[in-house]
Parts: structure tokens; C-alpha cells; sequence
């Protein structure tokens, strides 16, 4: 793996003519990569120090529209800046285009220069600092799955979205001959990744047609959303390049399993593993009894986090692999939060909710404030739920739809203390505004099922 960059060797490498391209970006409220190319030279002259943005970045959708109802940014307000201050530790090359790199930016208020609290990374920054303060340090790992299709992004567009096709005809879960026909995509995808800094693990075929998965080792916090971040955008890039698209909508097609980001998590000290205590059953400590206890019982308050989209929950069926229920189970695919490496040292619970489309700063900051909660209040964890999750009636259900989602993000109590009111009703109204969007517009299902017989 590569070494990380250094503003030194960048400097060096510029001069040499080696890189011209310096891409700074920040992350914006659905997880993509937003940002300015800078010219290699002005970037480690002066823009290495701060740049600026537009601060409606922060407050619009996935079409870039410009919503009302927001109290941080609006047309009232005259849309003005923000900072982006690159974080020179997250210097990095960009192996798949030439003579590019690429740095993360945090976003700064344009008079005081404090941290935007609704930015993705400083929600996550401030609940690693509360953990911090407890002594403790979480690390996390998450899973990327998606879907390639036979065509570009131009000609489904261009299509009407109609008729897709995935790149293999049958499922491929773990299946070596039909990744083999993918490696065009996938060989390049791990290497450039690597390349780039991230500890790539695996990919593999995941259980439906054209469906991948790739893994990336467990990281601190920050560096896990950073390297799940970077990984998606790499991956819609890399597919691009070789004439394929690649999609992380998790339901793209009511037939076909939906596209998971699961979440693994657990807790270090002084790089020990405090979740492992080896006298315990199953090897969990009472820290992470108290932890998964938080975890689960606000699971509702941060499921938009989670599934942010309408089709975010036409992914929860059963039988499909993705959870309906907000319950733990030791090594059991069926249950919200699974218990894995149980007896072990890397003993771990796995989020199983997140669904592909999950911006990875929210999710893991809003998981981390439940599982703070579950420590402070020194929560019971339930006994293991075992069997078939989805056909336990007792077990409570993850809100089913995105309306029902927002009205416990909006009561939610927890994710108002530990992340502020402010921000809490910021992504409220993101919400809202997605329910509004579809609302609005008459579907083709919709037209089929009553154009004659209505």
C-alpha cells in the first residue's frame, strides 16, 4: 500500500512535473466528493492554506437543487461561503487519473472559521472526541456493495433508465469464473484503491446478478468514512473509464436483493481491543454489553442515517439478507446488529441495517452517540435473539419508510444532545424534502396499474 503523501513530497513531485492536478473536496450531505481542481502549483503556493465554497452545498439534494426550510443556508440569506481547509493527512494520489492528487477538505464558517456543525466530517470528528474523552477509540470498518451493468452511465441515462442490464446473468455470490469475466473492472478498481493509500482487502461477487463487494480493513473512525468515500467515488470513476456503470442505488429493481453497507464497530484502549473480555461469554466485555444496548435501542432515532432515500427502504424485505428487525444475534445474517468473532479478540458487533446509499460519516457518528449513551448509562443488553429474525413478532421493527424514519430523527432526543438541535433539524428538513420530491411526481407503477382499470 502506498505510503501516504506528504506536503513536502507533494511540493517535490510538483516541481518535478509529476502532478498538475490537485483535487480538494469536501463531502457533501449524501457522501459524494465535491470540490474545486486546482492547478498543482497554486495549490501548494497558497490554496493548500483554505479555499471557498458556496455554502448551499451544504443544503441540497442529489439534483443540486436549492430547497427552502433551511436555517443555515437560503436565498434570504444570499447563499454566501464557507472555508474548505484541506486536511493535509488525507493528501493522497489519485492513481486513475494522471498527474492528480486529492485532500480532503473540513468546512469552516466563513467569519469565525469554527467547524460547520451539519458537515459530515465534523459530526462524525465530534463524537470520536466525545468517545475520546471517555478514554476510548472506535474502530470501524464498512462494506461496499453495488451493481455493475453492461452499459455506461451516458446510455442508461440516455435510455431513460429503462432496460437495464447487469453485467453477468446469474448470481455470483463468491463465484470465481463469473468474476473472472469482471476483472476489466474490479483488477483495476482494488489496485488504483491501494495505490491511493486504502487498505484494500477483497472484492468478491455478492448474491445477485452483476452485484460486487468490496472490503477495505478496519481503520480508526475518520479514516474508515475517508476510505469508504474515496472507494465509492473511485468505483463510479474507474467503471466509467472501462464503459460500465456503476450503481449504488440499493434497490434498483423490486426482482433483485438490494445493495447493503453494513458497519463493523468496536471499541479500543491504548490499541487494545476492549470489547474482548476473555473470561466472559461469547467474549464480550461489559463495555460492549453496554454499547450494543445504546446501539440497538436508538437504532429508530438514527435510521435515517442509515436510509436516507425513499428507495432506501424498499431494500427491507425478508428473506433477502437486509434486516427488518433492530434486535442482535451471534453470527446470524437475519438480525439488525450481528455479533461476529465471538471468543475472539476481534470480537465486533455488524451494523446490518445501513443500505449502500449511507453517508458514512453520519451513519458512524450517529452510532457512535447511541452507543456513547449505552456506556454513560451503563444500558442492559437483551439476551441474543436466535433463529429466523423475520419471523419474530416480538422483536422491534426498523421504521419501514422514510416518513416514519424522520419522525424519530425529529423526536429523537439522544441525536439532539449529542449532535446539537441545529443539526438534528438541518437534516430533518433533508429529509422532509426527499418525502416532498416523490411526492410530487406520478410514477410509471402508478400509471400502469390504473391508466385503464381505475
Amino acid at each position: 500500500m502506498a505510503a501516504p503523501l506528504t506536503f513536502e513530497a507533494l511540493k517535490k513531485a510538483v516541481t518535478a512535473g509529476e502532478v498538475d492536478t490537485v483535487l480538494a473536496c469536501l463531502v457533501d450531505m449524501q457522501g459524494r466528493l465535491l470540490g474545486k481542481r486546482f492547478h498543482a502549483v497554486n495549490f501548494v503556493d497558497t490554496a493548500w492554506r483554505e479555499t471557498h465554497c458556496c455554502n448551499y452545498l451544504l443544503a441540497t439534494d442529489l439534483e443540486m437543487a436549492t430547497p427552502d426550510g433551511y436555517a443555515a443556508s437560503s436565498w434570504e440569506k444570499g447563499y454566501g461561503d464557507y472555508v474548505m481547509r484541506p486536511d493535509l493527512d488525507t493528501l493522497r494520489p489519485v492513481p486513475w487519473l494522471e498527474g492528480t492528487v486529492m485532500v480532503l477538505c473540513d468546512v469552516l464558517d466563513h467569519h469565525s472559521h469554527a467547524p460547520v456543525p451539519h458537515a459530515p466530517r465534523a459530526m462524525l470528528q465530534k463524537q470520536v472526541a466525545r468517545l475520546q474523552a471517555l478514554g476510548f477509540d472506535a474502530m470501524m470498518a464498512t462494506e461496499l456493495e453495488f451493481f455493475l451493468f453492461e452499459k455506461s452511465f451516458d446510455e442508461i441515462r440516455k435510455g431513460g433508465f429503462r432496460d437495464l442490464q447487469p453485467i453477468s446473468g446469474y448470481n455470483e455470490d463468491y463465484h470465481i469464473l463469473q468474476t473472472t469475466k469482471e476483472e476489466g473492472v474490479m483488477r483495476p478498481i482494488r489496485n488504483h484503491l491501494y495505490a491511493a493509500g486504502l487498505p484494500i482487502e477483497n472484492t468478491k461477487g455478492e448474491a445477485e446478478t452483476g452485484q460486487e463487494e468490496l472490503n477495505i480493513r478496519y481503520a480508526a473512525a475518520l479514516d474508515c468514512a475517508d476510505h469508504h468515500t474515496i472507494a465509492k467515488h473511485a468505483i463510479k470513476e474507474i467503471a466509467w473509464q472501462q464503459g460500465h456503470a456503476a450503481s449504488f442505488l440499493p434497490k434498483w429493481h423490486h426482482d433483485k436483493v438490494g445493495s447493503s453497507s453494513h458497519v463493523h464497530q468496536s471499541l479500543w484502549q491504548d490499541g487494545v481491543p476492549v470489547f474482548f473480555d476473555k473470561e466472559a461469554p461469547l467474549g464480550m466485555s461489559e463495555l460492549m454489553k453496554h454499547y450494543m444496548a445504546g446501539l440497538i435501542a436508538y437504532a429508530p432515532d438514527y435510521t435515517y442515517f442509515l436510509a436516507p432515500y425513499i428507495n432506501s427502504y424498499k431494500r427491507f424485505a425478508k428473506g433477502t439478507f437486509a434486516p427488518t428487525k433492530t434486535v442482535w444475534s451471534v453470527d446470524n445474517r437475519t438480525a439488525g446488529f450481528r455479533l461476529c468473532g465471538d471468543g475472539t479478540k476481534g470480537v465486533r458487533v455488524e451494523c446490518r441495517i445501513g443500505g449502500s446509499d449511507l453517508n458514512p460519516y453520519l451513519a458512524q457518528a450517529a452510532m457512535l452517540a447511541a452507543g456513547i449513551r449505552g456506556i454513560e448509562d451503563k444500558m442492559v443488553l437483551a439476551p441474543p435473539t436466535r433463529g429466523d429474525v423475520y419471523e419474530d413478532a416480538k422483536a422491534q421493527d426498523i421504521p419501514q419508510t422514510l416518513r416514519a424514519a424522520t419522525e424519530t430523527l425529529r423526536g429523537s432526543k439522544l441525536l439532539r444532545e449529542a449532535m446539537g438541535e441545529d443539526v438534528v433539524d438541518h437534516y430533518t428538513r433533508c429529509a422532509e424534502w426527499e418525502q416532498e420530491e416523490f411526492d410530487r411526481v406520478v410514477t410509471d407503477w402508478e400509471i400502469a396499474r390504473g391508466f385503464e382499470r381505475a
